[in-house]
């Protein structure tokens, strides 16, 4: 009986891992384990910088726009009341009109400086510019969020792309005014860039004859024809800029020497009233009509579709089975950002490619 218990601890014994294998199992996995713990970390610490640049875009962009209004505002209103007592002094022939006169000077020269600093800055435009970078990092926090629960395992290599595009935002989107701003008037209009270079990928899946059509068509059509009205409007935004100054100077010279008595002070007189009305309407054009805004607007429509060029070009690469599902998912995003159908996507692709012109744009959603 003895023998019997002996011969089952031997088995039992037989059973059990050596202490050695046991041990072995935590030493190989630490180290992925630390790693990992590490990268989540960081990631987590992107995320709540680009919560906290979401805030600051937002609340920076609403002052922004209340510069526009009050400043059109408080311009026209000074405008409007240098021409007022421009005209007033005109008619007061025998009425001591030296204090109208210098009033109406001075309240000019102020709405001409004002003008230039303010069609310097654009705040329509710096509005504008506030509202796309808080969209863009909403995004961004947005995909950061889903990476963490759907990744299993953040490696450093997600950490650094993360960090490059929050980068990459901040400087297409600065925060400061001097030093920094955006230039207002570039001799000619380009697309905005937002996001870092992009990476060849082997992403299989995609037809690549089909997508490098759709590439031509978003490079040929959707981004020429806003990158042509952006130019547009921003010639128009350069005319009313230098015209505003003009009338508002013209009004206060004009008002210095307006003088109902003699045909000089008389044409003085029509200059300071119909340059502060001028001034006034332009004003009204440029900055109540948000010129700026409608220009960094079309800047940011061809910057979207830049952005996809670039993506799907990245994205092509050699056919593989094992990662059609990518390609197809990839094939639906594209179809999505541009309002169609997969089948629609397809339709104009073989459209192209069987040499068909179709005057239509690859987007049906901008």
């Amino acid at each position: 009986m003895s023998l019997d218990m002996k011969s089952d601890d031997d088995k039992l014994t037989a059973k059990i891992s050596p202490q050695n294998d046991v041990a072995a199992i935590p030493i190989t996995l630490q180290p992925c384990s630390h790693n990992t713990a590490t990268a989540t970390a960081k990631l987590y610490a992107v995320l709540e910088a680009v919560a906290d640049r979401v805030e600051m875009h937002a609340n920076i962009g609403e002052q922004r726009r209340n510069w526009n209004s009050l400043l059109l505002n408080s311009i026209n209103m000074m405008t409007l009341t240098a021409t007022a007592m421009a005209g007033l002094s005109a008619a007061a022939a025998h009425a001591p009109v030296l204090p109208l006169k210098a009033s109406s000077a001075g309240l000019f020269a102020a709405a001409a400086a004002m003008t230039a600093a303010v069609n310097k800055l654009q705040p329509s435009q710096l509005a504008e510019e506030q509202r796309n970078a808080t969209r863009l990092f909403k995004q961004l926090h947005e995909e950061i969020q889903t990476a963490l629960i759907l990744t299993d395992l953040i490696t450093e290599t997600d950490v650094a792309s993360a960090m490059e595009r929050v980068l990459a935002l901040d400087r297409a989107y600065p925060l400061p005014l001097i030093g920094a701003m955006l230039e207002k008037f570039p001799a000619e209009l380009e697309a905005a860039v937002w996001w870092p270079p992009l990476k060849k990928s082997e992403n299989g899946g995609w037809r690549k004859e089909e997508m490098r059509e759709i590439v031509r068509v978003l490079k040929e059509k959707d981004k020429q024809d806003y990158l042509k009205l952006g130019n547009t409007a921003l010639k128009l935004n350069k005319m009313l800029a230098v015209l505003g100054p003009v009338f508002t100077g013209a009004a206060a010279v004009g008002s210095a020497f307006s003088d109902s008595s003699s045909g000089v002070g008389a044409l003085a007189v029509a200059v300071a009233v119909g340059g502060g009305a001028l001034a006034t309407i332009v004003n009204s054009v440029e900055h109540g009509g948000q010129v700026g805004m409608v220009v960094e607007m079309y800047r940011n429509c061809a910057g979207f579709f830049q952005n996809m060029e670039e993506s799907i070009e990245s994205a092509i690469g050699e056919e593989g089975v094992e990662s059609r599902e990518d390609g197809e998912l990839m094939e639906m995003k594209v179809s999505l950002q541009l309002g169609r159908s997969v089948s629609q996507l397809k339709d104009l692709a073989s459209s192209r490619q069987h040499g068909t012109d179709i005057d239509e744009f690859a987007s049906k959603l901008l």
